[in-house]
């Protein structure tokens, strides 16, 4: 059965980061300059919230706050939603569903941070494999 682990081996586990004192416009330029949608933020090795789109959406702009003047750490989420490496996809697309986010940060059991999936990799991982599913039942039939 597949796991996060799989998904990170794949796509790499590199994680964009910040700390909790940078502006949200900073947080948010990294985020543009790299076409994602989210941030972990960490003090020292702990992560200690999530920075996301969302996050600009319902805490910075609807309420008029100018995104120079206030910390990621005032408007992040805090209550981050963890995942371990060895967690079934399943299982992850189960949180992220009831949980409704759409990022979940990779730990491991001593809390080190070893990558970050979204709902987009998950999704893209059921597809490459519905594509090979596909090609090996058209060669099976077809025997091309």
């Amino acid at each position: 059965m597949a796991t996060v682990g799989h998904i990170l081996a794949d796509k790499g586990g590199e994680v964009m980061k910040v700390s909790s004192q940078t502006t949200v416009m900073e947080a948010s330029v990294k985020m543009n300059d790299k076409a994602i949608g989210a941030l972990v933020v960490e003090e020292g090795d702990k992560v200690v919230g999530i920075f996301t789109e969302r996050d600009v959406l319902r805490r910075v702009v609807v309420k008029g706050v100018k995104a120079e003047d206030v910390s990621v750490g005032d408007v992040m989420t805090g209550e981050v939603i963890c995942c371990k490496p060895d967690m079934d996809l399943e299982e992850a697309r189960g949180i992220c569903m009831k949980r409704r986010v759409r990022h979940l940060p990779v730990i491991d059991d001593e809390g080190r941070l070893h990558g970050l999936i979204s709902i987009g990799d998950l999704n893209a991982w059921d597809l490459t494999g519905h594509k090979r599913t596909i090609h090996y039942l058209h060669e099976y039939l077809y025997g091309t």
